[in-house]
């Protein structure tokens, strides 16, 4: 599921944030520290990025300014400063798109995903590179230097999920609902068995050790 950053310094505004995101499939990352949010973005690799514009001791246009300086991710202004130099400047300074609070939910989250959709491209679904290892989404096939080997649906979604985020640990619960996207309950030892199972099949191709776990925390490559 994609990741969005959540740049917002009202906690109730936040939480509802978070909430409406969640609730509509994608993943949230929140900060209340801005003394270096724009190096914790990138240190996230999120696939979109909300800013608001009045934040306790910087400003979000200068915070975009310096995302859009050192990374392409997609960027919506979400801000109670609806002026038209408000609004030109964030474009000015690397916005995509700029919503007026208070916001639609419904819009907000069509946004979200039309703005995701153009990012994306044509093609940059088709294939994911990370250490040594391809996956080949068409295909459902990991290739390495050891060859080639089929995986099954729920190997597939893991390992897209980790190499999509490679750096960043991937909680469990991340996964859980990649992998079922349901509110039904799902034994915690099901995940266990699936990251074994892709363990395996990716040793059948000579590739060993290439998904770390973290205690507690979730899983990374």
């Amino acid at each position: 599921m994609p990741l969005i950053y959540v740049v917002e310094d009202d906690a109730a505004i936040r939480g509802e944030l978070i909430e409406v995101l969640e609730r509509n499939g994608f993943d949230t990352v929140a900060t209340t520290d801005f003394a270096q949010v724009t190096e914790d973005i990138i240190a996230a690799h999120p696939d979109l990025v909300l800013l608001d514009l009045t934040l306790p001791g910087t400003d979000g246009q200068f915070i975009c300014r310096e995302l859009r300086a050192a990374s392409d991710v997609p960027i919506i202004v979400l801000t109670s400063r609806v002026t038209e130099i408000d609004e030109v400047m964030s474009m000015t300074m690397g916005a995509d798109d700029f919503i007026p609070k208070p916001y639609s939910a419904r819009v907000l989250v069509a946004r979200i995903q039309a703005l995701l959709r153009r990012a994306a491209g044509p093609d940059t679904k088709s294939g994911l590179e990370h250490k040594g290892l391809t996956l080949d989404l068409s295909r459902s096939v990991a290739v390495a230097a050891g060859g080639q080997v089929e995986l099954t649906k729920n190997e597939m979604r893991i390992l897209a999920l980790l190499m999509r985020r490679a750096g960043t640990i991937v909680s469990r619960e991340a996964l859980m609902r990649e992998l079922w996207d349901s509110d039904a309950f799902v034994d915690d030892n099901t995940l266990t068995v699936n990251i074994n199972r892709l363990r395996a099949t990716l040793e059948k191709i000579g590739v060993t050790g290439y998904l770390t776990t973290h205690r507690g925390r979730g899983y990374s490559v």
